[in-house]
């Protein structure tokens, strides 16, 4: 059974940081027509606030996930008064 799939690829926001192999954090993701929390682990510590990306999911509302920045907005910074 695998209900969480949808989930996959979905970006969403931590509301408790991880700890990478120490232990998990909670993420706010948006999926099914509203948002959903699930306890969220990755390699490495993110903090509190960080935008991540779900990249797999565990079973029991658990995902594994990485950081994330939007390649459409990473570019705005770049641009030097161009446009």
């Amino acid at each position: 059974m695998t209900p969480d799939d949808p989930v996959i690829g979905r970006t969403g926001v931590l509301l408790l940081g991880t700890r990478g192999a120490s232990g998990p954090g909670e993420v706010l993701v948006r999926v099914r027509g509203g948002s959903e929390t699930f306890l969220a682990w990755s390699s490495d510590p993110l903090p509190q606030g960080a935008s991540v990306l779900v990249i797999d999911f565990r079973g029991s509302r658990q995902v594994d996930v990485i950081e994330w920045t939007d390649p459409l907005n990473a570019s705005s910074g770049g641009a030097g008064g161009a446009g």
